[in-house]
This record gives structure tokens, C-alpha cells and sequence, in this order.
């Protein structure tokens, strides 16, 4: 009789588990999955500006030390042009903002100027008493009050001291007493706009007789 075990084959080896020889091939393997973890990319700046601002000057320190002796002076030469580059920006700004306020009180004066002949008939019209009540005389205070907002004001007063640069003499007065030049009577009031005389005053000058 044929032993039924001998159909077993004698290079079948019983399987067990766990066995190095059951494992899958690589590519069979299912990658663990897990929690991502998140590496920050940036790191916090907690520097204050005047700390990164050492940091850069000591950096560059660092960097000028490794230059070469020609290196550095044409450093410290390029520095210096930026320096003086920066303050010939200051001082055209500087220029810029002189000069737009000269022009802008040049062409201020140019305006005023030419309105002080109404300017004249106003005043003539307030000495006759034209201008104490009614309209006109609102209108009068309108007109001075626009003037003012310019710093528009009238010399020439009775009494002062005679002064070339903002009395313009017509006639001398000789008179018994006087020590000195003074104004005895105005005859058209100048004016400044500012520091600016738009139009010196007509006066009549007493003058030692």
C-alpha cells in the first residue's frame, strides 16, 4: 500500500508566521501614516529696529575687515559721496521751499500793489465821512479786513520820526523849535506787505528852522 503521506512533498516546509519569507516585497509595503509635523520656515523677530540696526552695522563691519586696504578706501569714499549727496538733497529742498514762498509773496505784492489806488479812494472816502454808515461802509470793512489776512499795513504817521526807507519827503517844513526831522503831516499813506514796503508814504518833513 502507498502511504499517503508520501505525496507530500518533502521540500514543502510548514509555513509560519511571522516568517521573514511571507513578507511582501518593497513594493508592496503601505507607508505608515502618522501626524504631520509642521517645521517653521521663518523663524520669530523679536528685534527691535534699533537692535537689527546694530546687527547690520556690526555685519558690515565684519564684511569691511575682510576687505583689502584699496577696498575700504574706495568704501569710505563711496560712503562719503552718499553723505554729501544726501545733504545737497537737503539743501535743495531747502532752496525749493525759500523759493516758492519769495515767489508766492512776490506775486501776493504784485496783486496788493495794484490795488491800492482803491485802496487810496477808500480811505479819502472814509476822511469825508463817506463811509460811517450804509453799505459802503461794510463793503470798507470787507476790503481792509481781506487785506489784513495779507498783513497789509499803512505807515506814515504824524508825529514820527522821519525814516527814508519807509517816508518818501515832498516838502520840508522849517520850523522854529525842531530838533530834528519829523513827519508834520501825511499826505498819501504807504504801505508794507510784511517786511516788504509795497509804497513809502508821502509825508511833509519838519525840519529845523
Amino acid at each position: 500500500m502507498t502511504d499517503p503521506n508520501d505525496n507530500v512533498n518533502d521540500n514543502d516546509e510548514p509555513q509560519v508566521e511571522g516568517d521573514a519569507t511571507n513578507a511582501e516585497q518593497p513594493e508592496d509595503l503601505i507607508e505608515a501614516e502618522g501626524p504631520d509635523v509642521e517645521v517653521p520656515t521663518d523663524a520669530p523677530n523679536d528685534l527691535s529696529p534699533e537692535d537689527e540696526a546694530l546687527l547690520a552695522d556690526a555685519a558690515r563691519g565684519m564684511a569691511e575687515d575682510n576687505l583689502s586696504a584699496a577696498d575700504r578706501d574706495l568704501v569710505a569714499e563711496m560712503r562719503a559721496d552718499m553723505l554729501r549727496a544726501q545733504a545737497e538733497l537737503v539743501n535743495f529742498r531747502k532752496r525749493v521751499e525759500r523759493d516758492r514762498e519769495a515767489n508766492r509773496e512776490v506775486a501776493i505784492a504784485e496783486v496788493v500793489r495794484a490795488l491800492l489806488p482803491a485802496l487810496d479812494d477808500l480811505t479819502r472816502a472814509e476822511a469825508h465821512g463817506d463811509l460811517t454808515e450804509g453799505p459802503m461802509q461794510v463793503i470798507g470793512q470787507k476790503i481792509r479786513g481781506g487785506f489784513e489776512k495779507f498783513k497789509l499795513v499803512q505807515i506814515g504817521e504824524k508825529g514820527e520820526s522821519f525814516d527814508p526807507n519807509i517816508h518818501e519827503a515832498i516838502v520840508q517844513l522849517p520850523t522854529p523849535g525842531a530838533t530834528g526831522q519829523t513827519v508834520a503831516d501825511v499826505v498819501e499813506p504807504g504801505y508794507k506787505l510784511g517786511e516788504r514796503v509795497l509804497r513809502a508814504a508821502k509825508v511833509a518833513v519838519a525840519v529845523p528852522a
